[in-house]
This record gives structure tokens, sequence and C-alpha cells, in this order.
């Protein structure tokens, strides 16, 4: 119980950090993303370079901020490329196949899903 009880966060901690990984967010998706990445990715052939790399950017930034708050979650860095680059694929198959354009509505919805 005693490591229980070590191991919890105070709600200001889980606020930085959820601020922290959401500027991180932007950062990596608004900020590093270029062009080549956001169209790239979401072509139907030649899209694992520019996803790789664009989930490549959150990795990284994920990986730092595990580093700087607690270095024994550098994994998470590994998860954040697997899962948003999954995210990403699948959002750009599913807006391909319902043919969604910037003029769709669930076209933007699609962009905030991640």
């Amino acid at each position: 119980m005693d490591e229980l009880v070590r191991s919890t966060i105070s709600a200001a901690a889980l606020a930085v950090v959820f601020t922290v990984l959401a500027g991180k967010h932007i950062i990596a998706d608004y900020v590093l993303q270029s062009s080549w990445m956001a169209y790239g990715k979401q072509r139907r052939q030649d899209w694992l370079a520019p996803l790789a790399a664009h989930a490549g950017c959150h990795a990284v930034l994920t990986t730092a901020i595990a580093l700087a708050a607690t270095p024994r979650l550098w994994w998470l860095g590994i998860i954040d490329f697997l899962v948003h680059s999954t995210i990403d694929r699948c959002k750009s198959l599913v807006t391909a196949a319902h043919q969604w354009t910037p003029e769709h509505r669930w076209f933007w919805w699609s962009i905030g899903i991640d």
C-alpha cells in the first residue's frame, strides 16, 4: 500500500503534464509538420516516409518530455509514435474513402481526432 501512495500524482502535477503534452501536440502537428508530411501521409502510395517523419516528431518531443520529467518513462515516445501513426493513417483512409475535402464538415472533424 505504501508504494501505491508514493506513486500517485497530484492533480496539479497531472494538469501540468497534460498541458505540456497538449503543447507538444500543437508544436508537432502545426509547427513542425511540413506540407510534405501533411499531404504525403494522406497519399494512397508512398505515404510511409512522410507519416513516419511526422509521427517521429511526436515521438522525439514526447521522449524529451519524459526524460526531463521522469526518465524511466522514456518508452512513451515509442508508444506515441505507434499510436499517432496508426491514428493518422486511419484518418487518411477514412477521409479518402468518404472523399471528404475542406468543404466537408467531417474533414475538419477528422483533423482534430488525434
